[in-house]
Protein backbone atom coordinates (compact mmCIF):
# COMPACT_ATOMS: atom_id res chain seq x y z
CA UNK A 1 0.00 0.00 0.00
CA UNK A 2 1.36 3.77 -0.54
CA UNK A 3 1.43 5.90 1.95
CA UNK A 4 2.37 9.60 2.16
CA UNK A 5 4.49 11.35 4.59
CA UNK A 6 3.34 15.21 4.57
CA UNK A 7 6.25 16.65 6.15
CA UNK A 8 5.53 19.94 8.38
CA UNK A 9 8.37 22.28 9.46
CA UNK A 10 9.10 25.59 10.60
CA UNK A 11 9.56 27.83 7.75
CA UNK A 12 12.11 30.04 9.29
CA UNK A 13 14.52 27.66 9.93
CA UNK A 14 14.58 26.91 6.27
CA UNK A 15 17.35 24.44 4.56
CA UNK A 16 18.28 24.70 1.11
CA UNK A 17 17.77 21.11 -1.35
CA UNK A 18 21.08 20.74 -1.50
CA UNK A 19 21.77 21.48 2.83
CA UNK A 20 19.08 18.54 2.88
CA UNK A 21 20.50 16.69 0.68
CA UNK A 22 24.07 17.02 2.01
CA UNK A 23 22.34 16.40 5.91
CA UNK A 24 24.00 13.54 6.91
CA UNK A 25 20.56 12.07 8.67
CA UNK A 26 18.62 12.61 5.54
CA UNK A 27 20.78 10.85 3.55
CA UNK A 28 20.92 7.77 6.11
CA UNK A 29 17.02 8.08 6.50
CA UNK A 30 16.63 7.79 2.51
CA UNK A 31 19.02 5.11 2.50
CA UNK A 32 16.67 2.99 4.60
CA UNK A 33 13.89 3.55 3.08
CA UNK A 34 15.87 2.84 -0.76
CA UNK A 35 17.30 -0.58 1.15
CA UNK A 36 13.40 -1.71 2.18
CA UNK A 37 11.91 -0.50 -1.09
CA UNK A 38 9.88 1.66 0.20
CA UNK A 39 10.64 4.96 -1.85
CA UNK A 40 8.28 5.40 -4.50
CA UNK A 41 8.89 8.96 -4.99
CA UNK A 42 8.57 12.66 -2.96
CA UNK A 43 9.60 16.56 -3.57
CA UNK A 44 10.60 19.45 -1.52
CA UNK A 45 8.15 22.34 -1.60
CA UNK A 46 9.07 25.71 -2.30
CA UNK A 47 8.31 28.12 0.93
CA UNK A 48 3.75 28.96 1.41
CA UNK A 49 4.52 31.95 0.61
CA UNK A 50 5.49 31.52 -2.96
CA UNK A 51 2.18 29.87 -3.51
CA UNK A 52 -2.04 31.02 -3.13
CA UNK A 53 -4.67 29.13 -1.33
CA UNK A 54 -8.04 28.90 -4.06
CA UNK A 55 -11.80 28.53 -2.75
CA UNK A 56 -14.86 28.55 -4.62
CA UNK A 57 -18.16 29.39 -2.95
CA UNK A 58 -21.68 30.06 -4.10
CA UNK A 59 -19.79 30.80 -7.55
CA UNK A 60 -16.88 33.49 -6.06
CA UNK A 61 -12.91 32.27 -6.61
CA UNK A 62 -11.49 33.41 -3.12
CA UNK A 63 -8.04 33.50 -3.91
CA UNK A 64 -5.35 34.18 -0.98
CA UNK A 65 -1.98 34.89 -1.14
CA UNK A 66 0.44 31.81 0.63
CA UNK A 67 -1.14 29.35 3.00
CA UNK A 68 -4.42 30.17 4.51
CA UNK A 69 -3.85 28.50 7.70
CA UNK A 70 -1.78 30.84 9.97
CA UNK A 71 0.22 28.69 11.79
CA UNK A 72 4.68 28.34 12.49
CA UNK A 73 4.61 24.96 10.57
CA UNK A 74 3.71 24.44 7.22
CA UNK A 75 3.96 21.77 4.74
CA UNK A 76 7.37 21.67 3.58
CA UNK A 77 7.45 18.74 1.30
CA UNK A 78 5.83 15.15 1.27
CA UNK A 79 7.32 11.32 0.19
CA UNK A 80 5.43 8.70 -1.16
CA UNK A 81 6.62 5.79 0.28
CA UNK A 82 5.30 2.17 -0.80
CA UNK A 83 4.99 -0.21 3.05
CA UNK A 84 3.17 -3.25 3.89
CA UNK A 85 0.96 -1.48 6.66
CA UNK A 86 0.22 1.93 8.29
CA UNK A 87 2.81 0.93 11.06
CA UNK A 88 6.00 0.06 9.14
CA UNK A 89 4.92 3.79 7.37
CA UNK A 90 4.81 5.33 10.86
CA UNK A 91 8.03 3.75 11.56
CA UNK A 92 9.91 5.44 8.58
CA UNK A 93 8.19 8.68 9.15
CA UNK A 94 9.78 8.32 13.10
CA UNK A 95 13.07 7.61 11.42
CA UNK A 96 12.66 10.79 9.37
CA UNK A 97 15.18 13.18 10.85
CA UNK A 98 12.08 16.44 10.13
CA UNK A 99 10.16 14.56 12.72
CA UNK A 100 12.45 15.74 15.27
CA UNK A 101 12.06 19.44 13.28
CA UNK A 102 8.52 19.68 12.98
CA UNK A 103 5.33 16.92 12.60
CA UNK A 104 5.39 14.23 9.88
CA UNK A 105 1.62 12.81 8.89
CA UNK A 106 1.20 9.80 7.59
CA UNK A 107 -1.80 9.27 5.50
CA UNK A 108 -3.00 5.84 3.25
CA UNK A 109 -3.61 6.80 -0.44
CA UNK A 110 -6.50 5.98 -1.98
CA UNK A 111 -5.72 3.08 -4.82
CA UNK A 112 -7.74 2.23 -7.63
Amino acid sequence: MEYALVIYHDEAGELSPAEIDDHPRHRAWLDEVRRRGAFAGGQRLRPGRAGRTVRSRAGATLVSDGPFVEAREQVGGFVLLRCADLDEATELAALHPFAELGAIEVRPVWSR
